[in-house]
């Protein structure tokens, strides 16, 4: 069962490419006649037959010309592809579910134009493109995110079937690429963040000093803080506020994987974790994660969004 495989990987020089940039050489690029090929031999033959049988000069004349033009068009096919050169680009993070972008740069150095540059992974959707002669372009390759954790979009097959359609070129570049796939969230309400005393504060009446602004309502803060008077103003449209204070007991909210329910399951529980990193970072509130074997410290920010969303896709890989 594995000579299979083996073969293939032979044949079609499979395999990943730790160079770059990724130059398709001869080697590396095969060819073979489409349907469309395939029925206009068929058409040569008997329009051959046919000229051998009543002695039309013009008729093999007629043959011979439409045999050079296939060979012809095989050559710029072939061509269409070769000395082609790949560099791979930055693939952004993206949630489970959802379509990752590989960006892929390609230089054409040759004097001639590549016209009709169909790129996929696997069976995935393909884009298509031209390059003209000495220029470069950068595009970017779908490709489904599935399942959270580290995406490995495999090799890419670049192909072509300019000019007239008879034949198909293609090739298989494997630049090491990947794309990391957060899990996909699941909004619910956020867990009530508890109340930390930090070594050198003073504590006030009720934890709470200096007034420092404002900040839209989640649902689990405490009617009490509410800013009625701020609201009062456009009561209609405003949204309601939160008071904010520094000193005292300054309020953390650590999202725990010990908060969600285990009985549904790793993968729902990650979900709920990420639903409260976006939820909390949309909040402006600062916020900890804590995972087994792992805890990120409170913060607020792209960056602490990012870690904390990095520490959930691959937790348990």
């Amino acid at each position: 069962m594995a000579i299979l495989p083996t073969f293939q990987h032979w044949l079609f020089r499979l395999g990943r490419d730790e160079q770059l940039p990724i130059v398709l050489t001869q080697r590396r690029i095969f060819i073979v006649p489409t349907r469309s090929g395939f029925l206009f031999a068929v058409v040569l033959c008997v329009m051959l037959i046919g000229a051998i049988n009543y002695s039309l000069s013009l008729g093999h004349a007629l043959v011979f010309l439409l045999a050079g033009l296939g060979l012809v068009t095989m050559v710029h096919t072939f061509r269409n592809l070769v000395g082609l050169r790949l560099v791979p680009g930055r693939a952004e993070p993206v949630f489970a579910g959802e379509i990752a972008r590989f960006h892929m740069q390609l230089e054409n150095s040759h004097r001639q134009a590549r016209r009709a540059l169909d790129l996929r992974f696997g069976k995935h959707d393909s884009v298509s493109l031209d390059i003209a002669a000495g220029e470069q372009a950068v595009v970017a390759i779908p490709c489904p995110a599935p399942v959270r954790g580290h995406l490995d979009p495999g090799c890419i097959t670049l192909s072509t079937r300019y000019p007239l359609g008879l034949f198909h070129a293609w090739s298989y570049p494997h630049p090491r690429v990947g794309c990391l796939v957060y899990p996909r969230p699941i909004e619910t309400l956020l867990p009530a963040p508890v109340a930390v005393a930090h070594a050198g504060q003073r504590h006030g009446d009720r934890g709470q000093e200096d007034f420092t602004g404002l900040r839209l309502r989640q649902p689990n803060d405490s009617p009490r803080r509410i800013a009625w008077k701020a609201v009062a103003r456009d009561i209609d449209s405003r949204p309601l506020l939160i008071k904010q204070f520094a000193g005292g007991a300054a309020e953390e909210l650590w999202l725990d994987l010990a908060l969600t329910p285990a009985a549904s399951g790793l993968e729902t529980q990650l979900s709920l974790l990420a639903g409260w990193v976006i939820a909390a970072e949309r909040a402006q509130t600062r916020y900890g994660l804590r995972l087994p074997g792992r805890e990120l410290a409170p913060d607020q920010g792209r960056a602490h969004r990012d870690a904390c969303l990095e520490a959930l896709a691959r937790y348990g890989q």
